[in-house]
C-alpha cells in the first residue's frame, strides 16, 4: 500500500478504464471531466489504431492524423522500434548539464547538415512549445545582448499557432484563436492581417507592402518576426505564398529583425518538401522543429540557430543562453530521432509525399460537392475540407469512425494528415471518410 491506496495492477476492461478516465484524467483542449468520452486504443500497427472495444462498428481504424502529424512511418516500424530497444539497453536517460552522449550529439550533426542554410547550433527541447520559447529567449537575448533590449517584441501575422505556453501563446491569432482569454495577460505582440490564401496564387503587393510597413515601423522594438513557413497548422490550415517568405527575409534583413520559422508541423517532408522555408529558398535565423522529429515515439523538438545569432548571445553579460529542460537530449527520444530521420532520408520521401498527395487530391474531389464546403485543398501530405460552418465534431468524428478511419475535425475544418506509408486503398478510405464527416458536421 502507498498512502493507504491500493496498487490495482488488473487489466482494466474498457468501461472501467473509461470510468476511470472521466474521473481523473483531463485530455487536450477538453472538459472536466470530458463532455465526450475518448475512444481507448489498446495497440496500433502500421497506420491502424486498435480499439478496446468496438466503436461504430469498427475495431480497427486508419489513423489519419499521425498522432497529431508525428507518427510519419506508422506505428511499430521495425526500424524505430529497434533503435529504442537498442538504446533502453545502454541508458534511458541522462542529465544533459555537463554531460553529452553519442545520441544527442548525431541528432544535433545531423539536424545541422539537413536544416536549410547556416542552421548550425542546435538546442534540444521537450516539446514544440518549448523550442517556440527558446527561439524566443535566443532572440530577445540576442539583441539584449547587442546593447538593445528595448528590442523585444515580435511581428506575425493573424491566423497562425505556435503553441500553448505564455510567449508562443502571444504570437497565436488574438482573436480568432483559441488562445483569446488571455489577451489582457500575454505580451502584446504585433500583428499583420492572415497571408493571402494559396500556396500557387501570386505574391499579392497590397499584402507585402503591408508586412514591410510594419516591420518598418516597428524595427526599433522588434526583436524578431515568427512565423509558421507556407502552411498554418492548427491556425485554420491554411496555406500561402511562399513568396512571402521572401519577402519578410529581405524587410527583416533591410531593418534589423530576426527571422524565425516554425516548422513544428511542416518540417520532414510533410509539405513535399523537407522543409517548407525550402519552397522559398530562405534561410531563417532561428527555426524550430518538432512532431515528426522523432516519429511519433517520444517527445522532443529542437530550435537551431545561425553562429550569428549564437555569436551574439555569446558576446553579451550573460553569455549563455538560461534554458535547461531536465529531459534535455533525452537518449531515446534522440535515438529515435536519429533512426526516424534515417529511414526518412533513405527512401524517395519526396516520391511518397507525393503520393499521398495524389491519394488525397483524388479521395477529396467530391467533397466540393458537398452542402456547406467552402473549400477543399491539398498541399503535400495534407487534405482539408473547410465548411462554411463550425463542425459538429462528434458527429463528424463518428461519421468517419463508421467509414474505418480516425480523425479529429475542429472549428470549421475536417483535416487529414496521414502517415507517408499509407497504402492507396486507405487513402482512398480516408477521402471517403473526410467527405462523410463534413456531409455530417
Amino acid at each position: 500500500m502507498a498512502h493507504g491506496k491500493e496498487r490495482d495492477v488488473a487489466p482494466l476492461t474498457p468501461s472501467a478504464l473509461l470510468e476511470l478516465d472521466r474521473a481523473h484524467v483531463w485530455h487536450p483542449y477538453g472538459a472536466m471531466p470530458a463532455a465526450v468520452p475518448p475512444y481507448p486504443v489498446e495497440s496500433a500497427s502500421g497506420v491502424r489504431l486498435r480499439l478496446a472495444e468496438p466503436v461504430e462498428g469498427r475495431r480497427e481504424l486508419v489513423d489519419g492524423m499521425s498522432s497529431w502529424w508525428a507518427a510519419i512511418h506508422g506505428y511499430r516500424h521495425p526500424v524505430l522500434d529497434a533503435a529504442v530497444q537498442d538504446q533502453l539497453g545502454r541508458m534511458s536517460h541522462v542529465m544533459f548539464g555537463g554531460l553529452t552522449h553519442e545520441p544527442a550529439v548525431r541528432l544535433a550533426a545531423t539536424l545541422a547538415r539537413i536544416a536549410p542554410g547556416d542552421l548550425e547550433h542546435v538546442f534540444l527541447a521537450d516539446s514544440g512549445s518549448v523550442a517556440v520559447e527558446v527561439a524566443v529567449k535566443m532572440c530577445l537575448q540576442y539583441w539584449r545582448s547587442l546593447g538593445r533590449p528595448g528590442k523585444r517584441r515580435l511581428l506575425t501575422w493573424r491566423g497562425g499557432y505556435h503553441g500553448d505556453t505564455f510567449h508562443p501563446m502571444s504570437v497565436c491569432d488574438p482573436d480568432g484563436g483559441m488562445h483569446h482569454l488571455w489577451g489582457g495577460v500575454l505580451p502584446r505582440q504585433v500583428f499583420a492581417g492572415e497571408p493571402p490564401a494559396g500556396h500557387d496564387a501570386p505574391v499579392d503587393a497590397a499584402y507585402a507592402a503591408e508586412l514591410a510597413d510594419l516591420v518598418e515601423r516597428h524595427a526599433d522594438e522588434l526583436a524578431a518576426v515568427i512565423v509558421e513557413p507556407v502552411v498554418q497548422g492548427a491556425g485554420g490550415m491554411r496555406f500561402h505564398s511562399p513568396g512571402y517568405l521572401r519577402v519578410l527575409r529581405e524587410v527583416c534583413d533591410a531593418h534589423g529583425v530576426l527571422l524565425v520559422f516554425d516548422e513544428i508541423a511542416t518540417g520532414f517532408g510533410r509539405t513535399g518538401e523537407l522543409f517548407a522555408a525550402d519552397h522559398a529558398g530562405v534561410v531563417p535565423d532561428v527555426m524550430c522543429v518538432g512532431k515528426a522529429l522523432t516519429g511519433g515515439y517520444l517527445t522532443m523538438a529542437a530550435t537551431l540557430c545561425t553562429p550569428a545569432v549564437a555569436a551574439g548571445i555569446s558576446g553579451g553579460e550573460v553569455p549563455v543562453l538560461a534554458h535547461g529542460p531536465t529531459f534535455m537530449g533525452n537518449p531515446l527520444a534522440a535515438a529515435v530521432a536519429n533512426a526516424s530521420i534515417g529511414l526518412l532520408l533513405a527512401q524517395d520521401w519526396r516520391g511518397e509525399v507525393e503520393r499521398v498527395a495524389a491519394g488525397l487530391r483524388t479521395g477529396l474531389a467530391g467533397a466540393a460537392e458537398v452542402p456547406g464546403v467552402a473549400d477543399v485543398r491539398v498541399l503535400g501530405a495534407i487534405g482539408v475540407v473547410q465548411l462554411d460552418h463550425e463542425v459538429d465534431v462528434v458527429a463528424a468524428t463518428r461519421a468517419a469512425a463508421r467509414h474505418g478511419v480516425w480523425l479529429r475535425p475542429f472549428r470549421d475544418l475536417v483535416y487529414t494528415m496521414p502517415p507517408y506509408i499509407t497504402g492507396d486503398d486507405d487513402l482512398a478510405r480516408i477521402g471517403a471518410a473526410v467527405t462523410a464527416a463534413a456531409a455530417a458536421g
